[in-house]
């Protein structure tokens, strides 16, 4: 996600080298959702690139595997999760949680499952997991079958808010792939550990996407008064100004907990070369 095309050249230096370009993310955001890890296990090499480049404050929050989660159903992919357990080792620290996105189609008769999955993990790592089939959020029984569940292993419960994004029909390309593929189900603002992760998806108009996280504000802030440590993630549908709208967001937390930390200096971009003239 560091290297996103539209943000080369607006707010990152363009033409850095890819062994740079986490870096410069860095500098605008103190976390990120390591999500090309679903698609392919990096080498260990890469994710020492990915350790040198960032502080060990540095939060990853990086996605288990899609062979583990969609394919296998945290059955029978061990080898699969070994090598990527391997493969990002030299994170250490900054491996803030292990993400463990399941299919619609994990439902509530699939707890048992994730129970067992669960505790075969190393404790050595913290666990988050996101589920979209909506009888978690619909059914109470349901919802609290899952924490508890989490709760036997720590685990926390990554909520995805789309609801603005299905407030109101689609207005562009982007949204439209957004509307067809996100999950749409509730909202859910209750925290189970002290590492809480929210994932929030807004829309093209930047008013839109701020309008829909007013109720994050506050929850949020409460959290951190009450010594919790939440990540949280701003997305529109093409991203491009996602850094910005996730530093406003840590602003207007920030209003409320003024001990909150602020995030770092973006890095410059270089000054424009002077366009050649004749005199």
């Amino acid at each position: 996600m560091w290297a996103h095309a539209r943000w080369q050249g607006r707010l990152l230096p363009a033409g850095l080298a890819p062994g740079e370009r986490l870096r410069a993310y860095a500098s605008w955001c103190d976390a990120v959702e390591g999500n090309t890890t679903f698609y392919a296990t990096p080498s260990r090499s890469t994710v020492e690139s990915w350790a040198a480049q960032t502080s060990p404050d540095f939060r990853f929050v990086v996605k288990l595997p899609k062979p583990v989660t969609h394919e296998h159903h945290l059955m029978g992919a061990d080898e699969v999760l070994r090598a990527f357990l391997d493969a990002i080792e030299p994170l250490g620290p900054r491996a803030h949680a292990l993400w463990i996105q399941l299919p619609a189609s994990f439902s509530p008769a699939d707890a048992g499952t994730l129970a067992a999955f669960l505790h075969r993990l190393p404790r050595s790592h913290r666990y988050a997991v996101e589920v979209r089939h909506r009888a978690f959020f619909e059914d109470e029984r349901s919802a609290r079958l899952l924490e508890r569940v989490l709760a036997a292993r720590d685990a926390e419960w990554v909520p995805f808010d789309t609801t603005v994004m299905f407030q109101s029909p689609p207005a562009s390309d982007a949204e439209r792939d957004a509307w067809a593929k996100k999950p749409r189900v509730p909202r859910r603002s209750r925290a189970l550990t002290g590492h809480p992760i929210v994932r929030y998806l807004g829309r093209d108009a930047e008013e839109r996407t701020v309008e829909g996280w007013r109720p994050w504000l506050g929850t949020v802030a409460e959290w951190l008064r009450e010594g919790r440590s939440p990540t949280v993630f701003i997305h529109t549908p093409d991203n491009a100004d996602a850094p910005v709208l996730a530093r406003r967001f840590h602003d207007e937390v920030r209003a409320l907990v003024p001990d909150l930390d602020p995030l770092p200096t973006p890095m410059p971009l270089p000054e424009p070369d002077e366009p050649l003239t004749l005199f």
